[in-house]
């Protein structure tokens, strides 16, 4: 049935895949929580897919790590590979275990396997103890998932101190550097590695001066590290998100001034939803994706990645 004419205009709302359908897209609230925040307390909530996402079998049998897997788009993933039949363990930072215990459950909900991996990816030895216990725990590992990230917004090179520099290149960079050296001699032909990168990595923010340089590398480690492996069977990808209302947003990811109309500058006027990016996780991470390896899909709203 078509709309009333008469009805007034109403501001953009999420479409109708989404939860909520009634809830404004703008404003966001411009509350912020300490690094590395919680989904739970966002305002207004992420969809990551929790009833949203429907799955369909596609990852039957695979078993996965996520870094980051506890909120955002780590946790979309998660609730997206389960949903497709895949057994999941989440490496997070401990300060997130609210979020955590909620994907766990979700997972749990779809009868598959899920593992839970808190520690601090910034120091070597557990990062790469965490992709250990991640193999152990599951028995195996087809699909490794890079997608833990630091993100601090800063007006000035001169605002950047060298410990923020440190985490961000550790968090970003060094910890996917040692935590795919030591998984990488468990995976097997037909495995596949997908690197979060972003949309900086084309077009930097003034803001994220630091961050936009890790994922400029997540960016060239995912092509170099495709042709590295591809004698082997084995599959490398990087992601490129735009705007996605995720917590790394609300934790100093953003200025607290932007909050409220963040992503309304993209083309579609909006930031987008964690559930609306899982799927091309799904496709890269299934058979499906076979002959697709040393590229950088993105999802910019419209901007593009020129």
């Amino acid at each position: 049935m078509s709309q009333d004419k008469t009805d007034p205009v109403k501001p953009p709302y999420r479409s109708g895949a989404i939860e909520n359908p009634d809830l404004p897209l703008n404003p966001y609230s411009d509350k912020q929580q300490s690094w590395p925040g919680l989904a739970e307390k966002m305002d207004p909530r992420p969809d990551h897919g929790e009833t949203s996402y429907k799955g369909n079998g596609r990852l039957k049998g695979k078993r996965a790590l996520i870094t980051g897997g506890d909120s955002g788009i780590g946790r979309a993933a998660a609730i997206a590979f389960a949903r497709e039949g895949a057994d999941v363990a989440i490496a997070y930072h401990p300060n997130d275990e609210e979020d955590a215990k909620s994907v766990v459950k979700l997972i749990e909900a779809e009868g598959r396997k899920a593992v839970a991996l808190p520690g601090d990816l910034t120091d070597e030895q557990t990062a790469r103890k965490m992709a250990d216990d991640a193999v152990k725990a599951l028995g195996g590992l087809e699909v490794l998932v890079l997608n833990a990230g630091l993100q601090q917004a800063q007006k000035s090179i001169e605002d950047i101190t060298s410990k923020q520099f440190d985490d961000t290149m550790k968090t970003n960079v060094y910890a996917h550097f040692w935590i795919t050296q030591q998984i990488l001699p468990k995976l097997q032909k037909g495995a596949s590695i997908i690197i979060t990168s972003s949309i900086n990595a084309f077009s930097p923010s003034k803001e994220l001066l630091d961050y936009a340089q890790t994922k400029a590398a997540n960016k060239a480690f995912a092509q170099g590290l495709a042709k590295q492996l591809a004698p082997r069977g084995i599959r490398v990808n990087a992601v490129a998100p735009g705007p996605f209302w995720t917590p790394i947003q609300v934790s100093g990811g953003q200025p607290k001034e932007d909050l409220p109309q963040f992503g309304a500058d993209s083309p579609l006027g909006r930031a987008g939803q964690p559930v609306e990016i899982a799927p091309i996780y799904v496709l890269l991470a299934s058979d499906e994706a076979s002959y697709i390896t040393g590229e950088t899909y993105a999802a910019t709203g419209g901007s593009g990645t020129g």
